[in-house]
């Protein structure tokens, strides 16, 4: 292995400043090192941004997130997808808040509700300097090239996760643990990056396998995934008297659980003919609206179509009416496929 020393000293130089980095000498929160690793599961560092931010202005503390109700998070977390993510938070935070504390390491930290090995190790060694090392995507790439692993994730992440662990007998990793997991995110981040890595630039290059052989670009190799099925899906967009919209909020357990919801009918693999309407959430005039919204799932593709109607202030179903800049506000990401379909014709 190369020396952690050389990465530390590069990291010093050139680390990014993240909104929930701690900078030199700064203490480092565990909520805020928990809130972001939760939030950039499967999200971008430019996604994630500004919504931690607006996040952590309105849930300062585990302890103001463990006491709001579910809508509000939910209404927080909405456009960011993956939303068990939002209902592991909300509990965890509870569960956190009733013990006093985060628990200090990684073994504790994993007994939390939603919090796996990763980001265990994540918090444990970045927020309580922990000599654990966590293991996301940008790691299995950097020690894929190092060490020249050429077979396929995700067969090879159980020898990738042995080998990054390794550098846990560095003394320079042991002694600034959280500093050596964040300098490795930041390598393949910015230098060891999924195309065209920078290997000119990378403090390691001198102790990389890949680099030497001439296939670092081609690492790691990943098998091919299976196409994903089509699913459809039919919503009724319905308006009342005051051009507000009407949301349902979906059950708790499942797919976008507790999340607001155009009505519609379940999602299935065949596309819905004339029976649609029984899922109607009134009897109105409804109208097709032209186009087809489109959404992928990681386990599915989604195709709905939209009809829309209005209905006089007599009318009332069930549900929470919003104004429109508030509906699109509070929904998810998939839901805004089709108030976007609406806008488009509008």
């Amino acid at each position: 292995m190369p020396s952690a020393a050389e990465l530390l000293a590069w990291y010093d130089r050139h680390r990014r400043i993240l909104p929930w980095r701690a900078g030199p000498g700064e203490a480092r929160d565990p909520y805020r090192v928990w809130l972001s690793e939760v939030m950039l599961q499967q999200t971008t560092v430019a996604t994630v941004g500004p919504r931690y931010a607006r996040f952590l202005a309105r849930f300062p503390t585990v302890t103001a997130l463990a006491a709001a109700d579910w809508a509000e998070v939910a209404e927080e977390w909405a456009g960011l997808g993956y939303y068990a993510r939002a209902r592991n938070l909300h509990a965890c935070a509870k569960a956190v808040a009733m013990r006093g504390s985060f628990p200090r390491d990684a073994a504790g930290l994993q007994d939390l509700p939603g919090i796996g090995r990763y980001t265990a190790a994540a918090v444990g060694a970045i927020a309580f300097d922990e000599p654990v090392l966590p293991v996301d995507g940008n790691v299995e790439r950097v020690i894929a090239r190092l060490k020249a692993v050429e077979e396929p994730l995700p067969g090879s992440k159980p020898r990738l996760v042995a080998l990054a662990e390794g550098f846990m007998h560095d003394p320079a990793a042991r002694a600034r643990p959280g500093d050596f997991a964040q300098a490795l995110f930041d390598l393949g981040a910015t230098i060891c990056t999924p195309r065209s890595p920078a290997c000119g630039l990378c403090p390691w290059r001198g102790g990389c396998a890949a680099q030497r052989a001439g296939i670092a670009a081609d690492l790691p190799r990943k098998t091919p995934k299976a196409a994903r099925p089509l699913r459809h899906g039919v919503h009724f967009l319905l308006t009342d008297h005051e051009g507000r919209i009407l949301l349902r909020r979906r059950p708790a357990k499942g797919l976008l659980g507790g999340m607001l919801e155009v009505p519609g009918t379940p999602w299935r693999d065949a596309p819905w003919e004339g029976e649609a309407m029984a899922h109607a959430p009134a009897i109105a005039r409804w109208q097709r609206v032209p186009g087809i919204a489109r959404h992928g799932f990681t386990h599915f593709q989604l195709e709905m179509v939209l009809y829309a109607a209005a209905v006089g202030p007599a009318v009332a179903p069930e549900g929470e009416w919003l104004a429109p800049a508030a509906a699109r506000a509070a929904v998810p990401t998939v839901m805004r496929r089709l108030l976007e379909l609406m806008e488009a014709v509008a």
